[in-house]
């Protein structure tokens, strides 16, 4: 990916530098369930992001949504988000540097009311042997928030 960046000197003049900004990878490092009654179910999910810039990248946000397969059915169990986009002038974000090549990881808690009320999503949260798989898109830019675009590359990746 190729992304153009305006770089102002003293004097006023922006001079374009043509920086090759590579994507960011997103990888599902983990899927750990934590807790599993009747009632409620809590799942925690890690990804792992890395940074193949010899620059600075600022994550945003990480929107996500998590499958999981039993034999050869796939269910949707959640969809959710780590981070956020800043809307406004005055509005704030949770962040992430991802220093020069180097990588982070993001957790998520997820909680499911009444998963008893699904016997296939109770199978999938009692059966240890279940395969994962998140899908979803990262929203990335250099390492200042006004420098550079805005960058979103899509991710799938099992476990």
């Amino acid at each position: 990916m190729m992304t153009s960046t305006a770089d102002t000197s003293d004097d006023g003049s922006a001079q374009e530098l043509q920086n090759q900004v590579e994507s960011i990878t997103v990888k599902l490092e983990d899927v750990s369930i934590l807790q599993v009654s009747d009632r409620a179910a809590v799942i925690e999910i890690k990804f792992k992001l890395e940074n193949p810039n010899s620059r600075s990248v600022i994550a945003q946000m990480l929107q996500y949504s998590l499958y999981s397969s039993s034999g050869s059915e796939e269910y949707k169990i959640a969809s959710s988000q780590i981070g956020s986009m800043p809307e406004g002038m005055v509005d704030g974000s949770n962040y992430y540097t991802l220093l020069s090549n180097n990588s982070i990881l993001l957790k998520d808690k997820i909680i499911l009311d009444y998963p008893g009320n699904s016997p296939e999503l109770m199978s999938i949260l009692e059966n240890s042997k279940s395969s994962w798989k998140a899908e979803g898109d990262v929203f990335f830019n250099l390492s200042s928030m006004t420098s550079g675009q805005g960058n979103q590359i899509h991710f799938e990746s099992r476990k």
